[in-house]
């Protein structure tokens, strides 16, 4: 009789900090940022957190690259809006389900439109979702009963059986509601990594010619992965009806679903934690950014192609570049070099600023006046001085830049071959 033996897992300390971290965080934040407008992007913030966790199902864990994932979140968004009103004809369905019916309505959406999109990978599997997605969004304006026209679906949150009091009538409630579902769909999304399925997924992204050889159907991995991708961003497009308590034609959009795109892969695709900074880089563009600058989507477009160039791991993975290097002690040498380089960038950045903000006076503001004002500086857009100073300014730092980078390059390097060393010093212990 064979004996079973069962391995001994220690309970992980490091995981479980991070997480109550986490928690806490999502706990303390509205106690910490209490105006109004701060809890708004703090909803967002969880809101954008799940759906970005979502879409990097498909792209960082699957390398399924989607041009339509606004098509699941949006879908959840319209059926959870429908189940809102529902709610107010006297459906007796509490409000705070309503966010994991717009789940199941997406999951339902993903069975039916999933099979065909994950036939192929690649770069068909792109073009597919990208001409799904703009079929949905074009039906979204021929089917006014279900999609709402160009004025979209309102409905009223506060409605339904009031569990403990609770209304979710004051930001704050509706918050923390939010924070709930973002810290459960964050958990179930990491353990889903750590499933057969997820592992699965990571080796049909990578190899998908041996999984084939091993007997598994790649086409059906993605598929299911689909579904569940789509389950999820259909629970924070549901959260997001109940935030705005409206759902247009704009949440099944092309631009949404570059947003999602965009965003997932600044933050870091290959990383778990990635799309989480990514979500709130999103909201921080979109809320605080869009209200600083007219220009705000072309800074944007630039500091993607910046990162592409430079860092195309994403914020996460320099992130996890210096921990590594501080772990061996090693990032207390640099800081003289990213002092410089964040001097110069700023240099770099204030002309470059200048100049994209006089354009956009002269093309928007022309009728106010040559003159203008930006960070406390008095321009003349059609004045020489004003050019001239702006283009030194920014080739002064972009000169000092290249001096600062090549020495952090020489820098970087020699730390690498020393931590190297000392990795095989310690292996040789």
């Amino acid at each position: 009789m064979s004996k079973t033996h069962y391995e001994f897992k220690p309970f992980n300390l490091g995981r479980a900090v991070i997480w109550s971290l986490f928690a806490l965080i999502l706990f303390v934040s509205p106690i910490v940022f209490t105006s109004s407008l701060s809890q708004t992007m703090l909803s967002q913030m969880g809101i954008a957190i799940i759906v970005c966790l979502s879409y990097n199902m498909l792209l960082g864990q699957g390398g399924m690259l989607s041009f339509g994932h606004a098509v699941y979140s949006g879908m959840g968004s319209f059926l959870a809006i429908h189940t809102l009103n529902r709610i107010t004809g006297g459906m007796p369905l509490p409000v705070s389900l309503i966010p994991i019916m717009g789940g199941f309505g997406a999951m339902l959406v993903a069975v039916l439109l999933g099979w065909v999109t994950t036939k192929k990978s690649g770069t068909p599997f792109a073009m597919i979702t990208l001409g799904i997605g703009e079929l949905v969004w074009a039906m979204s304006l021929m089917f006014p009963d279900f999609f709402g026209g160009e004025g979209g679906v309102s409905g009223n949150r506060v409605t339904g059986p009031k569990t403990l009091g609770i209304t979710y009538g004051p930001q704050i409630q509706l918050y923390y509601l939010i924070a709930i579902y973002t810290f459960v769909c964050t958990a179930l999304m990491f353990a889903f990594t750590r499933t057969p399925l997820g592992r699965m997924l990571n080796a049909v992204r990578d190899n998908p010619e041996r999984v084939e050889f091993v007997g598994y159907d790649t086409q059906k991995v993605r598929y299911f992965a689909f579904i569940v991708a789509a389950f999820f961003a259909g629970i924070s497009g549901g959260l997001a009806a109940l935030n705005f308590e409206i759902v247009t034609s704009e949440v099944v959009s092309g631009a949404r679903s570059g947003a999602y795109l965009l965003f997932t892969f600044l933050g870091g695709a290959t990383f778990f934690f990635g799309p989480i900074i990514g979500a709130v880089l999103m909201v921080l563009a979109f809320v605080l950014l869009s209200e600083f600058t007219k220009a705000w989507l072309l800074y944007l477009g630039l500091v993607f192609m910046i990162m592409v160039m430079f860092a195309p791991g994403g914020v996460a993975s320099l992130i996890m570049m210096n921990l590594r290097v501080a772990s061996f002690g090693y990032l207390r040498k640099l800081w003289v070099s990213y002092l410089g380089l964040a001097i110069t960038g700023l240099v770099v950045l204030l002309g470059a600023s200048v100049m994209i903000e006089m354009v956009y006076h002269l093309q928007l503001n022309a009728a106010m006046g040559s003159e203008m004002k930006f960070l406390g500086m008095t321009l003349d857009s059609k004045g020489v001085n004003s050019w001239f100073g702006a283009l030194f300014v920014m080739l002064t730092g972009l000169g000092l830049f290249e001096v600062c980078r090549r020495q952090f390059v020489v820098e970087w390097g020699d730390i690498q071959i020393e931590i190297e060393r000392e990795i095989k010093r310690r292996e040789a212990l």
